[in-house]
């Protein structure tokens, strides 16, 4: 049999792309392409007498929109759903408002160490919108701001620590049930030394809001013992979360260990494709709630 070579592969006719073509276009592998075109539909390739799929700028497009329906929040099945309908619509200035209004009460309320203040505006979110909307939209950009504002000396020891205490708890509630289900399970934790773990604990929230299980061991976490548990659950991903580079970069022998035996991800502003390919795990470089949207969707569906 005569291999396929680039001079037997036949050429796509015009405006049509191979699957590797698309995928560089729109920034989502082969694999991810081929699991949405099984799993939801979203793409209808023509085939030639060869057998290849060809795609069309339609699927192009429909690929472009679940990515921002992905972006805003969706679990994938949703965002497949919209994305066959319809294009994504442009954002709406009167929802990004209501986000920013959310933000400054949400703050307002922090700085002035008012509890009760603090969890009314939430109250208010999440009875009008998503889980994953409130967290990418209002609780992650407030932490993101909030340790600047405490590295710039804005907020002093005191309130940085309330805001966070007010919030971790608040978060805590949103992830009960956290091992329900019969999903593919997460196994989270921060290094040694991180203490940083609200952002992998929105992760994991949005995680769970996509059907998966999670098994949350949090800040300060000794490698030996997250990898007894990742023995003991097998799950179907380990994420190791730093926003320091130096816990990260300590622990990165061990979780070389780790990595051999179960499918590791690093995540967090401390961690790196170098430290990425010294550990041999994956990097996830997404924003927490879209890294959670697209963990997701690649992860193929079990018998």
């Amino acid at each position: 049999m005569t291999p396929l070579t680039s001079e037997t592969t036949p050429t796509p006719a015009a405006g049509l792309l191979r699957i590797g073509e698309l995928g560089r276009r729109v920034g989502v592998t082969p694999d991810v392409l081929r699991v949405w075109e099984r799993r939801y539909g979203l793409l209808n390739p023509e085939r030639t007498q060869g057998g290849f799929r060809l795609y069309s700028p339609v699927d192009e497009e429909r690929v472009r929109a679940m990515l921002r329906y992905l972006a805003q929040g969706y679990s994938a099945g949703v965002a497949a759903t919209m994305a066959l309908r319809a294009p994504a619509p442009a954002p709406d200035p009167a929802r990004e408002g209501v986000m920013a209004n959310a933000r400054a009460e949400l703050q307002a309320a922090l700085d002035d160490l008012e509890d009760v203040e603090a969890q009314a505006v939430l109250d208010r979110l999440l009875s009008s919108f998503s889980v994953e909307a409130v967290l990418r939209d209002v609780v992650l950009p407030y932490l993101h701001d909030l340790g600047r504002r405490w590295e710039e000396g804005e907020v002093s020891v005191g309130q940085e620590h309330f805001a966070s205490a007010v919030l971790r708890g608040r978060l805590f509630g949103l992830a009960r049930g956290f091992d329900l289900g019969v999903g593919p399970r997460a196994l989270l934790a921060c290094p040694p030394g991180e203490r940083h773990d609200l952002g992998l604990l929105c992760f994991g929230i949005g995680l769970r809001e996509h059907g998966w299980r999670v098994t949350y061991l949090g800040a300060d976490t000794p490698v030996d013992t997250l990898r007894d548990i990742a023995d003991r659950l097998r799950p179907d991903l380990v994420v190791v979360c730093a926003e320091l580079e130096e816990p990260l970069r300590a622990a990165l022998p061990e979780l070389g260990v780790l990595a051999e035996s179960h499918p590791t991800a690093l995540a967090g502003r401390g961690a790196s494709a170098e430290a990425a390919r010294a550990a041999g795990a994956r990097l996830l470089q997404d924003a927490p709630m879209a890294a959670a949207a697209r963990v997701a969707a690649e992860q193929p569906r079990r018998a």
